[in-house]
């Protein structure tokens, strides 16, 4: 590996540490020349398949569009990084897992909501407005209902306001 600060060509590796979720090690390296230090962090490379867009457009799977629109349903709430980051993590291994070199928009936005179900019920239908193109409250009405009929009490905030919240929920 080149040195990023000399350009040399030749670096040796002085440690070597795997992360904690085991998905990528972290190398300290050393510049032969100038004696530089710096980190590399090497992970495992699978293709992920292509992903149809509603218009039939293809495109790359792209992980970091996966993770805005978990920060957008998620945002200001209780949730944290490492189970954002879990849930990114298990959505691309259901990609990795349907061995298609094609997937639709709908099947990964389908993904992402059986996440989101699991993490937090209000990231859950802020993303389900956007992804199932609400019109109005009665869609909103709709989704809470088979939402609290299929999940009842799963340990989550009440999803309207005069509801009792029952022990052991998150808060």
């Amino acid at each position: 590996m080149h040195c990023p600060f000399c350009q040399h060509v030749d670096t040796r590796v002085i440690d070597s540490r795997v992360s904690d979720d085991g998905a990528t090690i972290r190398r300290r390296r050393e510049c032969a020349a100038c004696g530089e230090r710096f980190s590399t962090l090497e992970t495992i490379e699978l293709k992920l398949p292509a992903i149809i867009k509603g218009d039939g457009r293809r495109e790359q799977f792209d992980a970091r569009k996966l993770r805005q629109g978990f920060d957008r349903a998620l945002q200001k709430r209780p949730v944290s990084e490492e189970q954002i980051e879990a849930a990114v993590r298990a959505v691309v291994h259901q990609l990795r897992m349907t061995t298609e070199r094609e997937v639709g928009s709908r099947r990964v936005g389908e993904f992402v909501m059986a996440e989101l179900r699991k993490l937090d019920h209000v990231g859950y239908v802020r993303f389900a407005s956007v992804y199932r193109s609400f019109e109005d409250v009665a869609d909103f009405r709709e989704e809470l209902d088979r939402l609290e009929r299929d999940a009842p009490g799963e340990g989550q905030l009440p999803l309207l306001e005069g509801e009792p919240a029952e022990s052991g929920r998150r808060r």
